[in-house]
């Protein structure tokens, strides 16, 4: 198994397509509308052959409508896991002694992000930005998809959006700054490799209405100074979490301060192996 995507067709029904068996093909399973049994382990009739019309946001035929591979009953995020200055969107604050204070903790940042899927977008969707913000940033990230006890299934690219200037004002304003409509998007597609990977690199681009670049960098998981299953280990330590959870595992990316998320603007975070997440930006109270 390679990469799993997820669909929507004009009638309503959702279908999982599994890439199989040449790169960019996707067969689609029968009797199934929930990816996760596949990832469990579960073995299931191959229907007809889907064959996305753009190979990196795989974007399928007109009618056929990505949405989130999967409905991960909660998504958690970890902070700070990344080597680089401009990763620590505390840097600038009066209260970077608190976060300074735990950098070189053993223990990491957790927090939840999302529950039930009330927050959380696919590709092609819309992603919100606060009304009560003025300065909203997109951090891309590699997100694990988890099944019992914290056993990781898979992996999708992930956008944590994060007021900047809230979270700055104090650490108590975090789930603020972090938790409200469409501050989660994920996709395109869950990959499943057969051994664990190497590394991932992530390249994201943020656009105007026009098309015009305003923000492209990339950023590897070679500058992570945690590995995935010891951030993994973590978030199940005494917090049991179900099977198709989502952990956002910190990014390397933090635009510089003239980048500031509005209306119009466009996300575009690629992985190689994943594919493109591709997200259009709105005010969070359009969405809530």
């Amino acid at each position: 198994m390679r990469r799993v995507i997820r669909w929507v067709d004009p009638e309503g029904y959702l279908s999982v397509g599994v890439e199989h068996p040449r790169e960019g093909e996707f067969s689609v399973l029968k009797g199934i509308e929930d990816p996760l049994p596949l990832l469990l382990g579960e073995s299931f009739p191959l229907g007809q052959l889907v064959v996305p019309v753009d190979e990196f946001s795989l974007e399928l035929e007109p009618g056929l409508t990505l949405v989130t591979p999967l409905d991960p009953p909660e998504v958690w995020c970890a902070e700070g896991t990344y080597d680089t200055a401009d990763a620590d969107p505390m840097a600038t604050s009066p209260f970077r002694d608190v976060y300074t204070a735990v950098s070189d903790n053993h223990r990491p940042r957790l927090f939840l992000k999302d529950a039930g899927g009330r927050r959380t977008v696919g590709p092609g969707q819309a992603i919100g930005i606060r009304g009560d913000s003025t300065w909203t940033v997109p951090e891309p990230e590699i997100a694990v998809v988890l099944g019992a006890k914290g056993a990781i299934l898979g992996y999708t690219i992930a956008n944590d959006l994060s007021s900047r200037e809230i979270e700055s004002t104090s650490p108590l304003y975090l789930s603020q700054a972090k938790v409200y409509a469409g501050s989660c998007a994920i996709g395109p597609a869950i990959y499943s490799p057969e051994y664990e990977p190497q590394g991932f690199q992530i390249v994201m681009r943020v656009s105007d209405e026009d098309g015009d670049v305003l923000y492209q960098d990339t950023a590897t998981t070679a500058q992570m100074t945690r590995s995935f299953p010891d951030l993994v280990s973590w978030l199940v330590r005494d917090n049991p979490v179900p099977a198709g959870t989502i952990l956002l595992t910190g990014t390397g990316l933090i635009p510089p301060e003239h980048i500031n998320l509005v209306p119009g603007n466009w996300v575009e975070i690629h992985v190689p192996e994943i594919g493109t997440l591709v997200n259009h930006v709105v005010l969070a109270s359009d969405l809530a």
